[in-house]
């Protein structure tokens, strides 16, 4: 199986990320811990950005996947504008000092204090999902003596052929306007004078390892681009959302260029090379950026299954338990003297959906710790606190250097905000 990490590899028997031993990260920082690696995250920017060389294109990095402003302010420094979904995403890209005119705000649920804060901010384009956030938009607007820059997200009903819970293009997903709609809607946007019509979006899907759908669904997208323009309304970009797969296991996803460069070749074959390029990658720019160490507390040997209980948990990752997803699993210090047995890697939490890997072949003790890959992209933006767990610290290498990027939650700091009534609140007990 290739590498799905280049940038964690072993050095005279010992997991680094880059120039950084990871037992000393675990020694400095304790487990469980997010490891990120500035390399792997610049490679892959640089993936996106080499195949829009020369041309009219903007990358969004979608802010879902990992959210820490450390690495938001990587991407910002490279050139990235941002897809957000919430009005959270939007302050938290505007503390990492993102370019307003260079956000997109999609999802399918904005309430009005977040659309207000938007047209404050001045971004590029709301990503509209329905004709009740359409009006709901225009009345926000014009309430506040502005004009929403608008773009419709176009439900193509293609099957981008992925794990069902991140399938979004097909018309029983709850996302964007149906393709049949989407010329009647654009008509009534033009006739709310709150709103300004910039372009058309669409997202079919994660974790795609193929380029078809995407081209299935532009060619929809271009036919309703011609129709509008029949009906004189002219559009200023075309975004294509995101979704382009990682490598978790032996996939072989397509390098960016795969996808850009027949994309450009049938706007220009129908007359529209005038239109921006807008893409929204999320996991392909951090998921393979990222480990989670953790420590094997007990070794349960049972009838028919082995369980290695760490001290990560489902709270830390929630992938596995929610997708069904793999991770690989690396021991940090391999042991290559002892014979692998089949373990199943599972929490400490009370469920028994509470499992990180299972069936691997490893040789472990109590005390060693591991490695579970490709956890850059939707490990702690997915993170909870479920069984009072203190989220994890977040840790940021570049070389031979490591940055404390996101502090170890405290205990305390899990119900600080919690009152009983006619009780002032609690004192500060110490934990990890």
């Amino acid at each position: 199986m290739l590498p799905s990490q280049p940038w964690f590899d072993l050095r005279e028997g010992v997991l680094h990320a880059e120039g950084v031993p990871l037992p000393e990260l675990a020694s400095r920082y304790g487990t469980p811990l997010y490891v990120y690696s500035r390399a792997a995250l610049q490679a892959a920017w640089q993936g996106y950005a080499d195949a829009l060389h020369g041309r009219r294109g903007l990358i969004c990095y979608g802010v879902k996947a990992n959210s820490n402003l450390a690495i938001l302010h990587e991407f910002q420094r490279l050139g990235a504008g941002f897809d957000i979904v919430s009005g959270g995403e939007l302050a938290r890209v505007l503390a990492a000092g993102a370019q307003p005119e260079t956000i997109v705000f999609s999802g399918v649920g904005k309430q009005a204090w977040e659309i207000r804060a938007a047209l404050d901010a001045g971004i590029l384009c709301f990503n509209v999902e329905s004709a009740g956030e359409l009006e709901c938009i225009a009345r926000v607007a014009a309430d506040c003596g502005r004009q929403a820059p608008i773009s419709l997200r176009v439900n193509p009903d293609v099957d981008a052929h992925t794990h069902p819970y991140i399938s979004t293009g097909l018309k029983d997903n709850k996302f964007g306007v149906p393709i049949q709609d989407a010329r009647a809607l654009y008509h009534r946007a033009r006739s709310l004078p709150a709103l300004r019509i910039v372009g058309v979006d669409c997202h079919i899907g994660s974790q795609i390892t193929t380029t078809g759908p995407w081209l299935d669904a532009l060619d929809k997208l271009l036919g309703l681009i011609e129709q509008l323009a029949a009906d004189g309304i002219a559009l200023q970009h075309l975004d294509l959302g995101g979704g382009l797969a990682i490598r978790y296991t032996d996939e072989t996803p397509p390098h960016p260029a795969e996808l850009l460069d027949p994309v450009f070749a049938a706007l220009h074959a129908r007359g529209l090379g005038h239109l921006q390029v807008v893409l929204e990658p999320g996991r392909s720019l951090v998921g393979n950026a990222g480990v989670l160490l953790t420590e094997v507390l007990y070794l349960k040997r049972g009838e028919t299954r082995q369980f290695a209980i760490v001290d990560a948990a489902m709270n830390d990752l929630m992938r596995p338990a929610l997708y069904e997803a793999w991770h690989g699993v690396r021991p940090v210090r391999p042991r290559d003297d002892d014979t692998p047995e089949t373990w199943d890697i599972v929490g400490p939490i009370c469920e028994s959906g509470d499992w990180l890997a299972r069936g691997r072949p490893l040789a472990i003790a109590p005390g060693d710790w591991l490695a579970l890959e490709s956890a850059g992209a939707y490990a702690f933006s997915m993170a909870s606190q479920y069984n009072s767990r203190p989220r994890a610290a977040e840790i940021l290498v570049d070389g031979d250097q490591a940055w404390l990027v996101r502090p170890r939650e405290t205990v305390h700091e899990l119900y600080a905000q919690e009152r009983i009534p006619g009780q002032p609140p609690h004192p500060e007990v110490r934990g990890p």
